[in-house]
């Protein structure tokens, strides 16, 4: 049998300590060395030593002495070693410390007897135990707290013993004065606690007896009211009414421990309106208060709860839940959006985004190295209130637009997104942001936010004026052309001509001269040089941006550019009556493409430019060479079509996932219906009608209903011995967050009793075994249920092996049945969950750890396949089903998890058809631990085949 530990000590097997050092350094008169020798001894002991030599000696020499920390170390000495033989009886050598435990509790000393009322707290023989209750019972009324306080938890551990009520017959009679008399609230709440454990109804007498006074008592006892309070309306829910105006009182107290858990009781108990607002509202005022961030992140936990519960009354807190944005930690911020989001109405939308926009200015003083971040946030956070309110975009949109030359790049394009999607939902603001943007677009300084702005351009810009400035604003941006020029000595005249350009900065050495005509010519400082290298032509710092991010190489937004221009000159054919200016405009952006091409091919910079990009620009240079209608239509109209489907799916799909959010459990066929009007409302107050309400209304939509899905209870059967084996065992495996419970039935089949039967178990992989096994005996053909727990510490397939060892009572050897193995799925670490684009993309280029998985499946269908994997890996698809419609024969999507350990698992399918029908391409998978990725690789490779 195990027996029990009440003490736990960290031993350094380093330096293992022998018996006879121990002996001989008890032996001595030395103070410090009996310590550090009675420190070894117990470290021994409760690594499994026995040291009975030493019992008699410490009897002897350390018995006797006066030193406080001795007698301490004494105490749990004989804590830990065995006080009964093999048989349960107390050993005869116990009589020796008897004597001495009766001194200790009539030493004259406080401490002396106060630590041995604590350690008789820890023993369980009687016969030990007995002839110490007078001076136990004496110290109850001594004229020290300390002393006092333990005498009451003395009492209540021997009065808890199996023949405890008989050694201590009016304990609760006794402890019940005591309480009534006692002013040390620490000795209060023990002699409180007592009565709680072993004498219910007493405590629950001396409660209302004294309900006036529960709001003048310490802390401790508050506590432990509380919890009698939570314990008594679990058994009887009819008393909840009088305990939860208990708990109200309490709302008031000092203590703000007292509070928190008042709260949590009135959630946990009632459903009132009037003590949920209660509960919120103190919630709100501790979220406030308290400057621990660790306390600030629980409370937004259980208001996080409330929402959820209780969103009616949560949405009159918004304000007070909005003011933990005060604390400088992100992840309170994050956790006080997050909570704040779900609970705007039109009521209160107005006040919030007011909030938010002076949060998103107070960013701009730039005091905390973190306030890009956090900017971010708050603009994520205002852009889903305009997408839910579109009202409200037209106070934020201009103030938001600020922030596009950002220098936190995530923060400007989470500003340009919006204003894209703003732009489409909301018609009337059209003018004034394409207005806006126009004016700030100089202030642009990354290249993904220059080609969605300049994305927003080619749409938006209908007007004549809007296309003109629009045209003119690009051009301001690209600098003086061209982007650079290559000269030698004697063809710097024609080279001169062949590239004019004003007011600019070289790179080289060179000086420009003006020549006759007003185009400059390079002269030489050095006229030895024959030949000059390739210069980049710098453009003026004011406006350059898009020149400048152009001449780091960035061909793609020299495409985006191409492509916004050929809109924009289109466009202008349509509005601008002049033909003159349309031609101008046309070779103008000629000019431009060629010039782009021609810093892409040149060897100025260290890439030339992509395929991609190339391709693109030389099909707007066609294009605007011979515009036709079919063409025209792609670029002014498809576009903007593609992307009017996008948000509508976006927001069909916010709306599909609120619904899957709102269903409910509904009640049962054959509950019973509980008419609240044929009640007796006799003396009952306000607050216990409102719970009995809204207790009826839960049980009537099923709410107390845990819907448990018994199929796939059985699903978690394992089945580990045969059925021809003289043991069988099956097990049911639970698995929690950080555990698993393996809830193990084990039958007899013989017609023998099986004795000293042990489950062993041993783990492969990050499982660790909690407990040892224990020794059972089983009757013929009777089972037994044996749980085990294993703690899990990394999502990794784990497995479970072991066997099941008995003796029988004719033959001496050992029988052993071996187990079959117990394989722990990933699948119940990971669950799926949902991330942006931005987010996926973020991690995709963080994470260090890939497993590449080759595609080797039966499945001929691409998007069948994706659906199996998904299945298999209980992950989510992020990829819109819109990306993934018709048949093209190639399919590639992007697959989120996330695990109960909060590691993110990340894959990425690309899947094409071959010309004989069968699937090839790669699947990877991406974390940042290296379990994780191996795991779901392997399963994967188990699971892709398919087929059967």
């Amino acid at each position: 049998m195990e027996k029990s530990c009440t003490l736990l000590v960290h031993f350094d097997k380093a330096s293992p300590a022998i018996a006879n050092e121990i002996k001989e350094a008890l032996e001595g008169n030395d103070v410090p060395a009996k310590i550090d020798a009675m420190k070894k001894a117990i470290m021994l002991l409760l690594n499994g030593e026995t040291l009975p030599q030493l019992f008699i000696t410490i009897v002897r020499y350390v018995l006797p002495s006066e030193d406080h920390t001795v007698q301490k170390l004494l105490l749990l000495y004989l804590e830990i070693i065995d006080k009964t033989d093999a048989k349960g009886r107390v050993l005869p050598e116990m009589i020796l410390i008897c004597q001495n435990l009766r001194n200790n509790l009539q030493h004259p000393n406080e401490y002396i007897r106060g630590v041995t009322l604590r350690f008789l707290c820890r023993l369980n023989e009687t016969e030990i135990i007995e002839p110490l209750i007078p001076s136990v019972l004496q110290n109850l009324e001594h004229r020290h707290p300390f002393i006092r306080r333990n005498a009451i938890l003395a009492v209540m551990s021997i009065y808890k013993l199996p023949q405890g009520e008989q050694l201590l017959v009016d304990a609760p009679e006794m402890i019940e004065k005591v309480l009534s008399t006692e002013q040390d609230p620490s000795a209060k709440r023990n002699a409180f606690l007592m009565l709680f454990t072993c004498a219910h109804d007493r405590a629950i007498n001396y409660l209302l007896t004294h309900v006036d006074r529960v709001s003048e008592w310490g802390e401790l006892l508050q506590m432990v009211v509380l919890e009698l309070i939570r314990k008594v309306c679990r058994t009887n829910r009819g008393e909840k009414g009088k305990y939860i105006k208990i708990i109200i009182s309490l709302l008031n107290a000092q203590s703000t421990a007292v509070i928190y858990e008042c709260a949590s009781t009135l959630v946990s108990l009632s459903s009132a309106p009037t003590a949920i607002r209660a509960a919120a509202n103190t919630y709100c005022q501790l979220l406030l208060s308290q400057s621990d961030n660790n306390v600030k992140l629980i409370v937004l936990d259980r208001l996080n709860e409330l929402k959820s519960t209780h969103r009616d009354i949560m949405v009159d807190l918004i304000m007070d839940v909005l003011r933990a944005l005060s604390s400088p930690n992100l992840d309170i911020r994050r956790k006080t959006l997050d909570i704040v989001l779900e609970l705007i109405t039109p009521r209160n939308i107005n006040e919030v985004v007011l909030t938010l926009k002076k949060e998103v200015m107070k960013t701009q003083s730039g005091e905390l190295e973190k306030n890009g971040e956090y900017r971010q946030m708050l603009i994520q956070a205002i852009h889903s209130c305009a997408i839910k309110f579109p009202e409200v975009a037209s106070t934020v949109v201009h103030l938001l637009m600020d922030f596009l030359g950002d220098s936190n790049v995530a923060s400007a394009i989470d500003v340009v997104v919006f204003v894209r999607e703003i732009i489409e939902t909301n018609p009337k603001l059209r003018v004034s942001i394409i207005t806006r943007l126009l004016d700030t677009f100089y202030q642009i300084r990354a290249a993904r936010v220059c080609s969605c702005a300049l994305w927003i351009i080619g749409e938006y810009c209908l007007s004549l004026s809007e296309v003109e400035s629009a045209i003119v604003t690009i051009k301001q941006c690209l600098g003086e052309l061209p982007f650079y020029f290559v000269t030698e000595e004697a063809e710097a005249t024609d080279a001169s001509k062949k590239t004019p350009q004003s007011n600019s900065m070289t790179a080289s050495s060179r000086r420009p001269a003006i020549l006759a005509d007003g185009t400059y010519a390079t002269q030489s400082a050095a006229s030895e040089t024959a030949f000059s290298a390739p210069t980049i032509v710098q453009g003026s710092l004011a406006s350059g941006n898009l020149r400048s991010l152009l001449l780091t190489g960035d061909f793609f937004l020299a495409a985006v550019v191409a492509c916004t221009l050929t809109k924009l000159v289109v466009r202008l054919e349509e509005v601008q009556p002049s033909k003159v200016e349309v031609n101008k405009a046309t070779t103008q952006a000629l000019l431009i493409f060629v010039s782009m091409l021609q810093l892409g091919q040149s060897h100025v910079l260290s890439h030339p430019i992509d395929n991609d990009s190339y391709d693109r620009i030389v099909l707007c240079i066609r294009f605007l060479c011979n515009t036709g209608d079919d063409i025209r239509k792609i670029w002014l109209q498809s576009c903007r079509q593609s992307f009017v489907k996008m948000l509508s799916e976006k927001q069909l799909q916010e709306t599909e996932e609120l619904k899957a959010k709102a269903q409910v459990s509904h009640a049962q066929p054959d509950d019973l219906i509980d008419f609240y009007h044929l009640k007796s409302r006799k003396g009952m107050s306000q607050l216990e009608l409102e719970d009995e309400v809204q207790d009826d209304l839960k049980r009537a939509t099923g709410e107390f209903v845990k819907d448990v899905d018994d199929a796939n209870k059985l699903n978690r059967i394992l089945q580990l011995t045969g059925f021809s084996d003289p043991v069988y065992a099956e097990a049911y495996v639970t698995v929690h967050h950080y555990d698993i419970v393996l809830d193990v039935t084990v039958i007899n089949r013989t017609k023998e009793t099986l004795q000293n039967l042990c489950l062993e178990l041993a783990t492969m992989g990050d499982l660790k075994l909690v407990e040892r096994p224990q020794n059972y005996t089983l009757a013929p053909e009777s089972s037994k249920q044996i749980k085990a727990n294993i703690k899990v510490s990394s999502t990794e397939t784990g497995v479970i092996f072991g066997n099941i060892v008995y003796e029988t009572s004719n033959v001496l050897e050992r029988n052993v049945v071996v187990l079959n193995d117990i394989h722990i799925d990933i699948m119940d670490y990971i669950s799926p969950a949902v991330c942006t684009d931005t987010a996926f993309r973020t991690m995709w280029a963080e994470f260090e750890w890939e497993n590449k998985v080759a595609v080797n499946t039966v499945i001929q269908n691409e998007k069948e396949f994706l659906d199996h994997i998904i299945k298999s890996t209980n992950m989510k698809c992020l990829t819109a089903p819109s990306a993934l419609d018709g048949e093209c024969g190639f399919l590639a999507a992007n697959l989120y998890a996330k695990s109960v350990f909060g590691e993110d698992a990340l894959v990425n399918m690309s899947v094409e058809k071959q010309t004989d029908g069968k699937l090839s391409g790669y699947i990877r998978i991406r974390s940042k631990t290296q379990g994780i990725a191996l795991t779901l690789g392997d399963k994967i490779t188990l699971k892709q085949k398919g087929g059967s």
